[in-house]
């Protein structure tokens, strides 16, 4: 789990799994292990979070790289994330 963007409105947090189980031993090869994951987004001003899987973690993905290259600052990134946290609908109970 890594901290992607944190704000007074929002935070992003990039989460990744294996897609099987590791296996123990020292002949096992970090490398080789292939990974899932996705976006969790939260909005702390409605206090609701969304997690981003699949084409729209992609996509995600592809446009926030996008806004990283320019030279955008605090609000067009809450603007960006603004877009997808409209889609939010599980309330933050303990985060």
């Amino acid at each position: 789990m890594h901290m992607l963007y944190n704000s007074d409105s929002f935070s992003v947090l990039e989460i990744e799994w294996p897609d099987s189980p590791v296996p123990a031993g020292p002949t096992s090869d970090p490398a080789a292990v292939t990974t899932q994951g996705g976006y969790e987004i939260v909005d702390k001003m409605s206090g609701k979070g969304i997690f981003l899987n699949g084409d729209l973690a992609r996509s995600f993905r592809q446009q926030a790289l996008a806004l990283s290259q320019g030279d955008a600052d605090e609000e067009a990134v809450d603007d960006f994330i603004a877009g997808y946290a409209v889609l939010a609908q599980q309330p933050v109970v303990l985060h």
